[in-house]
């Protein structure tokens, strides 16, 4: 069982993707926290080299070559990344959504800082990666086509969404 959990920053893919992989038994791979540790090796932000990978195509590619490598080398696997659902074949791909100032709200508590200040950087990241996926791969990251689920997590706790990927997991079997 292959499953992708792709969305916006704060709409929920790393809760949903960590219960997930524990209540189906599924290994787990954040592409999220490999976009952090390629920031971290290089002693910079995620905002930082969020910018220098908005013009240096080269980083986007490689992460991405990672993902297809790690995908076509496991089988029972939930992997958590914005392009996802795009780049790769799975069983299940899931697209959580949920407002802006929803999302703001929990990366402001996650990140301790205010809201204003998440809505902010989570529009200009937003954006920036927006462009960079049309030019580099001519994906429309707006485009929700290429999903099985789409789900607003501003409606469901965390368990309840969990639930919800279980059953259409159950139906798949």
């Amino acid at each position: 069982m292959k499953i992708t959990i792709s969305g916006p920053p704060g709409s929920g893919k790393s809760t949903l993707s960590k219960i997930i992989s524990v209540r189906l038994g599924l290994e787990l791979v954040s592409m999220g926290d490999i976009f952090r540790k390629c920031a971290q090796d290089r002693c910079m932000s995620l905002d930082e080299f969020g910018q220098i990978a908005r013009c240096n195509e080269k980083i986007d590619r490689e992460i991405d070559e990672m993902q297809k490598m790690i995908a076509n080398e496991k089988d029972n696997i939930v992997i958590e990344g914005r392009l996802s659902g795009f780049i790769l074949e799975a069983d299940l791909k899931i697209w959580l959504k949920a407002p802006l100032e929803v999302r703001a709200q929990r990366i402001a508590k996650r990140e301790n800082k205010s809201t204003e200040k998440a809505i902010l950087e989570t529009s200009v990241r937003e954006e920036c990666e927006r462009e960079r996926y049309l030019k580099y791969y001519d994906i429309d990251i707006k485009d929700l086509s290429v999903y099985d689920l789409v789900i607003d997590s501003s409606k469901w706790s965390a368990q309840e969404l969990s639930e919800i990927v279980e059953k259409s997991v159950d139906f798949l079997i």
